[in-house]
């Protein structure tokens, strides 16, 4: 009988401190701090904020990347750079290659759109309007918007 008894106060005992131990560690995820900026390219698919405001600079312009799946990413871009192209690849926020018509968008947010495989591609817009010209000639103006969007044909 002493033995039984024994037995449950070390089982107790032992869930106790389990228990204990399952909660102090439940409490340290829990901050009310905010989340570090993602560090690469793919953590900002796992971001959720509002708007995301990325680099440093006098210029500022506002960037909505919208995926295959249609989820929105909305960028507040600060930079000093003079074209659209130039501060999103300083901010890798974008990937291409160089062709005969300038800067072709394959990447933008790691998300690549591969027109070969399957008619897929980055479009360009300046304030809701398909742009005429490239990421990599427009010029970027105060308080514009631009947008990419993957879409396919």
């Amino acid at each position: 009988m002493k033995t039984n008894l024994k037995i449950k106060s070390l089982s107790s005992l032992l869930l106790c401190l389990m228990l204990t131990v399952a909660m102090a560690c439940s409490a340290v995820g829990c901050s009310s701090e905010d989340p570090a900026p993602p560090a690469s390219t793919g953590d900002f698919l796992s971001a959720r904020e509002e708007t995301m405001v990325l680099g440093e600079g006098q210029t500022e312009f506002t960037l909505l990347v919208v995926d295959q799946e249609g989820t929105e990413y909305t960028f507040q871009i600060h930079t000093d750079q003079e074209t659209v192209g130039a501060a999103l690849l300083e901010e890798g926020l974008i990937a291409g290659e160089e062709g005969a018509y300038g800067l072709y968008v394959t990447s933008v947010l790691g998300i690549t759109a591969d027109y070969e495989a399957d008619q897929s591609y980055w479009a360009f817009y300046i304030n809701g309007a398909y742009a005429n010209t490239g990421v990599d000639t427009t010029t970027i103006v105060a308080g514009d918007s631009y947008e990419l969007r993957y879409e396919t044909v």
